[in-house]
């Protein structure tokens, strides 16, 4: 899973930068969709989770942010302690918006997967009510990132506050994108509601 992950994040960089000419465009388009059969011959669908996620709820190897199986997760690696997170990755021109900087919408993406983090450190994970984003400078692509996030109010409850920031590794004091969120732990009603259907994939 993790080298396929690898290979398909390889293939995604390699053609969103080609020059190539179109007919190896076409070509290539051709290889890869006699790829897809082999992969489809036993597949999970809506409401399976993965089997190669084990049994741990927190394990999510296709998740577009953390995911080492997924091709487009950079992937974020991410160290945790007490209602605190820290991370690290690097974005390519797969990630791209304004040229040579991240899409914003990958800067939003980001910082809600660190603010998960956070919460669930701090002993309630939940999901995100509000994310308010504030974009001070552009993101550059094809530079070591470090982003943050804490929790800062952890009154008894449900609902939590929390920020976090999106920096360089070089000047992380500079700061590039700042967030402020919201989360809310659900109840068990919800968590039925919302997740109750799921049910683990059998293949290996």
């Amino acid at each position: 899973m993790a080298e396929l992950g690898a290979a398909l994040r390889e293939l995604t960089e390699a053609a969103v930068a080609t020059e190539v000419d179109s007919s190896t465009l076409l070509d290539v388009a051709r290889q890869v969709r006699q790829l897809v059969p082999k992969l489809t011959a036993v597949r999970r669908e809506r409401g399976e989770l993965p089997s190669v996620d084990g049994k741990s709820r927190h394990e999510r190897n296709y998740n577009p942010v953390v995911g080492r199986g997924h091709p487009y997760a950079p992937p974020l690696e991410v160290e945790v302690s007490p209602g605190k997170a820290v991370g690290t990755c690097v974005l390519g021109l797969a990630h791209e918006g304004p040229p040579s900087y991240a899409h914003g919408g990958v800067s939003a993406m980001l910082l809600d997967q660190m603010l998960g983090h956070a919460h669930a450190a701090s002993g309630k994970p939940g999901m995100t009510v509000r994310l308010n984003l504030r974009y001070r400078r552009p993101v550059p692509l094809r530079t070591p990132l470090l982003l943050q996030a804490q929790v800062v109010d952890e009154a008894p409850g449900r609902w939590t506050e929390s920020v976090a920031t999106i920096t360089t590794c070089q000047d992380p004091d500079r700061v590039l994108v700042e967030a402020q969120a919201r989360f809310v732990v659900p109840s068990a009603e919800q968590a039925k509601r919302i997740f109750g259907n799921l049910r683990r994939n059998t293949y290996s």
